[in-house]
């Protein structure tokens, strides 16, 4: 449809999650018509993290070092660590100002439907950390899904048994939200995850 250099920046956008035909064009003719050296910064950004960026050793989150800034920091708590999916979870959690342990990233959560088991994952890599590093506590904060609570179940049949208390991100009601407006799953939750006030 367009010239073929267009189309094929075109059809390699469009492949990115969230990004559709139309929106690949809109950002397709937005690169072609901005400077130059905007452009080869964007292609060199993207070339950069591509060569420099790999994950942690330890926790598994992104780095350009052998071990993240997090793993790194010595003021952490070492005896905690929240196991989350992704590595986009983390900034979500510190922004939050409430945590100061550290994190493993599991790769996803399980999901027979997709194929994907515990053996998919990095769980036997979360094992051998909270055996290594004297953890004490395990914080699973997967997604509130099928998929993230059967990787919480999961975990926490295999974790207790070490003598790590495994706990759960609690779920319910978003501040500032309304009652009538919530599904009968989230009520549900934040009556189970009520605390004493």
């Amino acid at each position: 449809m367009f010239e073929p250099p267009v189309q094929r920046l075109i059809d390699e956008l469009a492949r990115l999650p969230g990004i559709g035909q139309k929106s690949a064009q809109r950002l397709a003719f937005h690169i072609l018509n901005v400077d130059e050296v905007d452009a080869t910064r964007l292609a060199d950004a993207i070339v950069e993290m591509r060569r420099d960026v790999r994950l942690c050793s330890r926790c598994f989150n992104v780095t350009a070092d052998e071990e993240c800034s997090i793993c790194r920091d010595l003021r952490r708590d070492p005896a905690m660590i929240c196991a989350v999916e992704r590595a986009q979870d983390i900034p979500v959690l510190e922004k939050t100002h409430e945590f100061n342990g550290r994190y493993h990233v599991l790769g996803g959560a399980i999901s027979p439907i997709a194929g994907i088991g515990p053996d998919q994952l990095r769980v036997a890599e979360l094992v051998n950390r909270v055996e290594a590093e004297s953890v004490e506590e395990v914080i699973v904060a997967t997604n509130p899904t099928m998929e993230g609570d059967t990787t919480a179940l999961y975990l926490a049949r295999l974790l207790k048994p070490l003598g790590v208390t495994v706990t759960r991100l609690a779920s319910g009601l978003p501040v500032g939200g309304d009652l009538d407006y919530a599904d009968e799953i989230t009520l549900g939750r934040a009556l189970v995850g009520r605390q004493e006030l």
